[in-house]
């Protein structure tokens, strides 16, 4: 309140000095636009005396609401626009989509999907008819080349058909796990402009309030609040659902060229069996190390 009273005061000190340093420069422009007729002069002085200080205070209020005006950011000013209950929804779809998009560039990659060890050790013991350290080796791999290399290595007993059958079954669950961790990217990508459209909806619906329940006619900053809410939610709505849908295209492409890596890869490591003999096999032990021992028996007859 104290501020406020010495502010008028200082209004009204400078308006007391705008009419003292100008008062004669008035009378002078009133007396010409009366034509040198002093009744006339009386009559336009008050005039221009009212709009005088009019002008003053106008100027007063302007310059008091700029820095007001200028000091608001950007940020304040969405999160205003937003409300809390908005403001908590797009965060929310904020750090899941992050999280999202880094987890799938950790986890789909070739070297991830593909390790190359894992690939050369592999194709060194088989080499070595060390059967029973590549089936290890695949079994204590936890990557996807490796669980498709174990599940084929653990029924290479009842041949080398239903070990690519094997194959080809884990091949299709690993390829389902990849798939769903990028449909929650999509998902993200059409919940975005939902909230967005839903915001829009809402900030409207609060602008036509104002204007129903108002008497006469609303000032325009209180239609601005619903209005500004209806453009700002769209608006975070849309920068959320065109990187998400752009990144889910991305991975979905890479998911299915890495799959036919994988399976290539697979099938290129496990082509050695595929002569092993039917009898061979299945005398052979239920396990993947007793089938590997098999082949190497096999592969050691076809040598001799």
């Amino acid at each position: 309140m104290a501020s406020g009273t010495s502010g008028r005061r200082t209004g009204g000190a400078r308006l007391a000095l705008i009419v003292a340093l100008y008062g004669g420069t008035i009378l002078r422009a009133a007396v010409g636009l009366s034509g040198g007729a002093p009744g006339l002069a009386m009559v336009a002085l008050p005039a221009a005396l009212v709009v005088a200080p009019a002008a003053a205070y106008a100027q007063d209020d302007a310059a008091d609401e700029a820095p007001a005006e200028e000091g608001e950011s950007m940020l304040v000013f969405y999160y205003k626009a937003l409300g809390l209950r908005y403001v908590i929804v797009f965060l929310v779809l904020s750090f899941l989509l992050v999280a999202l998009l880094v987890m799938c560039f950790l986890q789909i990659r070739r070297q991830v999907l593909i390790p190359p060890d894992l690939r050369d050790g592999f194709k060194a013991h088989l080499d070595n008819k060390e059967y029973q350290q590549a089936y290890e080796l695949a079994k204590a791999d936890d990557s996807y080349l490796g669980r498709v290399l174990a599940a084929g290595m653990g029924k290479l007993q009842a041949g080398y058909p239903a070990a690519v059958e094997a194959m080809q079954e884990v091949e299709a669950e690993e390829a389902m796990k990849l798939d769903h961790k990028v449909s929650y990217i999509s998902l993200i990508g059409a919940l975005a402009p939902m909230f967005g459209l839903l915001g829009t909806v809402d900030g409207m619906v609060s602008a036509f309030m104002v204007i129903a329940k108002s008497a006469t006619a609303p000032k325009p900053s209180e239609l601005a609040i619903g209005i500004s809410q209806a453009l700002i939610t769209t608006l975070i709505g849309l920068w959320l659902a065109i990187p998400a849908i752009a990144c889910f295209a991305l991975f979905r492409n890479w998911l299915q060229r890495l799959n036919g890596e994988v399976d290539e890869e697979a099938l290129a490591l496990m082509e050695r069996f595929e002569s092993m003999g039917t009898k061979t096999a299945r005398g052979a032990t239920g396990s993947g190390a007793g089938s590997a021992a098999a082949a190497g028996r096999e592969d050691r007859t076809h040598g001799a």
